[in-house]
């Protein structure tokens, strides 16, 4: 068993919910969720498809907000930000993986993690050393001049994780970020993002495949927009 963690929580989730469409046809995403995560961690989330998994992953980014309850990121109450605060908080504190990639097809991999920095006021100069910091952290300094094209789909999600950490933001989040590749790649990210996780970085996984999320140090199990399990 991991060690129980200590300190102040970096995230906290209190009675959230998430309706979407309220009225007749309205649709429940997240029902009273409670979840608090402490620095360092390395959690998983499980679930069906449609258990509130990526809402609740989009509501700790600052992505969308919560019908009621309360997010609470860095101690910071990300309700009480407006929209240009909470992008410039985005920017600073959370770095996000998505199941595609999304890469910009014209760039090459240094550009691609180039461009997370456009807005962080660094010089060109240091822009173009940080993202070459990155490709090395996963492995990929010899690809920097590649297009994604160029790339293997395993190699264009490291390419992604090198761009969320391009900030270096505390938290990553990391939705499905295997399930458009093979196992044995897909086995390659996860214990990558468990090598952040280690090295300090809160690590947030949302996956329906249970054998990755068994590296996490911690797995909660959603259905129905609730926690069930390991909370």
């Amino acid at each position: 068993m991991p060690d129980e963690p200590v300190g102040e929580p970096i995230i906290v989730a209190r009675d959230v919910t998430k309706v979407y469409r309220p009225g007749q046809e309205s649709s429940v995403a997240l029902r009273g969720v409670n979840l608090t995560v402490h620095p360092g961690e390395f959690v998983a989330i499980v679930g069906p498809s449609g258990s509130g998994k990526s809402t609740l992953l989009n509501l700790f980014a600052g992505l969308d907000r919560p019908s009621s309850g309360s997010i609470c990121v860095q101690g910071l109450d990300l309700s009480t930000l407006n929209e240009d605060r909470l992008a410039r908080w985005r920017g600073q504190a959370v770095g996000i993986v998505f199941q595609f990639f999304q890469l910009l097809p014209t760039l090459t991999a240094l550009e691609n993690v180039m461009l997370a920095m456009e807005l962080s006021g660094r010089f060109r100069g240091d822009r173009q050393r940080r993202a070459k910091e990155c490709l090395a952290e996963v492995g990929l300094a010899e690809l920097a001049d590649h297009l994604p094209s160029e790339l293997s789909g395993g190699e264009q999600q490291r390419v992604a994780i090198a761009r969320a950490l391009a900030n270096d933001p505390p938290i990553l989040l990391a939705d499905e970020p295997t399930g458009n590749l093979d196992w044995d790649t897909g086995q390659r990210i996860v214990e990558l993002l468990a090598g952040l996780s280690a090295r300090g970085k809160t690590v947030l996984l949302i996956t329906h495949e249970r054998d990755l999320a068994a590296r996490a140090t911690r797995v909660i199990e959603m259905r129905d927009g609730r926690i069930i399990g390991g909370e």
